[in-house]
């Protein structure tokens, strides 16, 4: 591993982690709220990122793509929800399930504000080498934590279960409908790799990014 990919890792993975960390947690405090304790009661209501990190998703899958030159992204260990807790388990999964993206969303935004309003100008007032090389790598970070964030709603908006857009869809389906495309979800993981791989999935993702951006001051 060269110095040019160590030094993408130190810049991405803490905004990646933090992303996809805030993305479960976020599915688990709605849950919570609408009535199921699933995530509380198995200690996935935190923000120690440990209790998240799925091996695959948030270790290999990053150092791989960091390796060959690709978009950097990873997954975290999916909150566990039982829908059965929720009054109305339909609504409770699509409030749970939009509760990621949203999370996701407001993230980017708050990390373009404080790019442009504080860092950048803090960086200019200071004007030295000291500074530079002192907030270089905070600016990076921050602008990886906007696009990173953005791609990962984007991502999770595809309408497949067990995705979180296809838990949305599946909320606002009637009951027959919903319950047969629901029957795909253990065929989900492969239909949305065929997707990606083809490159179908970016017919959707592209122009979801471009109106999410729409939503980011200043970026």
């Amino acid at each position: 591993m060269d110095a040019n990919t160590i030094k993408q890792l130190i810049i991405s993975l803490p905004a990646l982690i933090l992303a996809i960390t805030l993305h479960e947690v976020s599915h688990g405090y709605v849950a919570n709220r609408l009535g199921d304790p699933t995530a509380r009661l198995m200690g996935r209501l935190t923000l120690n990122p440990i209790k998240h990190i799925d091996p695959v998703g948030t270790i290999i899958l990053p150092l791989v793509l960091t390796a060959l030159g690709g978009v950097i992204f990873g997954y975290a260990k999916p909150v566990p929800i039982n829908p059965s807790n929720f009054k109305d388990p339909r609504k409770g999964m699509a409030l749970s399930a939009a509760a990621g993206p949203i999370t996701n969303i407001l993230i980017a935004i708050i990390s373009s504000v404080l790019l442009v309003l504080v860092i950048i100008p803090l960086a200019k007032f200071l004007n030295s080498s000291t500074a530079i090389a002192f907030f270089t790598p905070i600016i990076l970070m921050l602008k990886f934590s906007v696009q990173i964030n953005i791609f990962l709603a984007a991502l999770n908006l595809i309408p497949i279960v067990p995705l979180d857009g296809g838990r949305v869809l599946a909320g606002f389906l009637p009951y027959k409908q919903a319950v047969a495309y629901s029957k795909i979800e253990p065929y989900g993981i492969y239909i949305l790799m065929a997707l990606i791989f083809t490159g179908v999935a970016s017919i959707f993702i592209y122009p979801l990014i471009n109106i999410l951006y729409l939503f980011v001051p200043f970026f």
